[in-house]
C-alpha cells in the first residue's frame, strides 16, 4: 500500500506505538513507506522488542509529544493515537483522567490547529452492559445514552462524546478525524499486557502442557458456562482497518472494530486446543464477586457503518486466527 502524503507530509506519530495495537500499526505503516515516529513508556521490562524489526523515524516519551509536534507538524501527515490506560480495572481515575482524556483532548486541538488528520483509540467498553445496543451511532443523542461499566470506559466516552460535540457545534476539528472502538483484540505483541492479556494468551502455555485450563462459570442462566460471548478480532484486521483509513482521508467518525460475529470462550479454548492438534481439556471456577455485577455476557460489534463508508476487507474466523496466533508463539518459544 502506497503513501498518500500531502505536500511533503511522509510522517506518521503512533502513540502507544510500543504497544500490543500500537506497535503492529507502526510496523505496518512503516513497510507502506512512512516515516514512523514513536511515543510510549517503555519501563524496564521486555516493551522495546515489539519495536526490534520496525525502521523508526524518532521515539519519544509521551511526555514529550506535544513539544515534538509543535516543532515538526510540518512534516506529520496523521497522528495515530493509541496511547492509554487501557487496564479496565485501573482504580485511580486521575490517572485516566490525565492519560486518556487530557492527553487526547491536547493532541486533538493540536491536530486541528496544524491540519493534521487524528485517529484514536476508543473501545467497545464504551456501551458498558450493551443495553443500549453495539450500534455505532455517532449521534450526540445516542451517545448520551450510554453507561460504561468502568473509569476506562468513561473516559473513552467522554472523548467521543466531545469530538461529536466539536463537530456539530462548527468549532475547529482535524482534517480527518477518526475514532476506533476495539472489540476484543488477540494477536501478537500482547505479551506486556499482563492481566489485560486475551484469554489467547493466558490460555496457550497451559494447553501446550498438556494441562487443563480454566474458564470462568456462567452466573447467568441465559448462557451456559463458557458461554459468555465476545467478538474476538486478531490484531492484523484492526491494522487492516487502519490502513485502510490512512489511505481514504475523507472518511471521518466513530467506528466499531470487531469481526461482528460473537464467539464463546468455550470456542476460543477449543480453537487453541484444535491448532495444538490436542482435544480439548476445559475445567470452570466461578467467576470472582467483585466482576459478577460488571460483566458484560454479550458483546457483538455492529459493522454497518465502516462498511457503509467504504471498507471491503474481510475479518478473520476465529478459528483461522487463532491458527495463526499459536504458529507465532509457537515459533517464539522454539527461538
Amino acid at each position: 500500500m502506497a503513501i498518500a502524503a500531502r505536500h511533503g507530509r511522509d510522517t506518521i506519530l503512533v502513540t502507544g506505538g510500543a504497544g500490543f495495537i500500537g506497535s503492529n500499526i507502526a510496523r505496518a505503516l512503516a513497510a507502506d513507506g512512512w516515516r514512523i515516529v514513536v511515543a510510549d513508556w517503555f519501563g524496564t521490562g521486555g516493551k522495546w522488542k515489539n519495536l526490534a524489526d520496525v525502521l523508526l523515524d524518532d521515539v519519544l516519551t509521551p511526555d514529550a509529544t506535544l513539544d515534538w509536534l509543535e516543532a515538526h507538524h510540518g512534516r506529520v501527515e496523521a497522528i495515530v493515537h493509541m496511547g492509554a490506560i487501557s487496564a479496565t480495572t485501573e482504580p485511580d481515575v486521575d490517572l485516566i483522567v490525565a492519560r486518556n482524556i487530557r492527553t487526547t483532548l491536547d493532541l486533538w486541538s493540536a491536530a486541528a490547529r496544524h491540519a493534521v488528520r487524528l485517529i484514536y483509540a476508543s473501545s467497545a467498553a464504551t456501551y458498558g452492559d450493551g443495553s443500549s445496543g453495539f450500534v455505532d451511532d455517532n449521534s450526540a443523542a445516542h451517545l448520551a445514552t450510554l453507561r460504561p461499566l468502568n473509569a476506562y470506559g468513561w473516559s473513552k466516552l467522554a472523548v467521543d462524546r466531545r469530538f461529536v460535540s466539536d463537530v456539530v457545534g462548527g468549532r475547529p476539528t482535524p482534517p480527518q478525524w477518526a475514532g476506533l472502538r476495539f472489540f476484543n483484540v488477540y494477536g501478537p505483541n500482547e505479551a506486556h499486557k499482563d492481566d489485560m492479556r486475551s484469554v489467547i494468551h493466558k490460555i496457550y502455555p497451559l494447553a501446550a502442557a498438556g494441562e487443563t485450563v480454566t474458564l470462568f462459570r456462567s452466573h447467568d442462566p441465559n448462557y451456559e458456562d463458557g458461554g459468555q460471548l465476545r467478538d474476538f478480532i486478531h490484531v492484523d484486521d484492526c491494522v487492516a482497518v487502519m490502513r485502510w483509513l490512512i489511505a481514504e482521508p475523507s472518511v471521518n467518525g466513530i467506528f466499531n472494530v470487531g469481526t461482528g460475529k460473537a464467539r464463546s470462550f468455550a470456542d476460543l479454548a477449543r480453537a487453541v486446543f484444535a491448532a495444538l492438534g490436542q482435544e480439548p481439556r476445559i475445567s470452570y471456577v466461578d467467576m470472582p464477586e467483585r466482576i459478577q455485577k460488571a460483566y458484560q455476557y454479550f458483546t457483538e460489534a455492529d459493522m454497518g457503518r465502516l462498511r457503509a463508508a467504504g471498507y471491503q476487507g474481510q475479518f478473520t474466523t476465529l478459528e483461522d486466527g487463532i491458527t495463526r496466533y499459536v504458529a507465532v508463539l509457537r515459533s517464539a518459544e522454539a527461538r
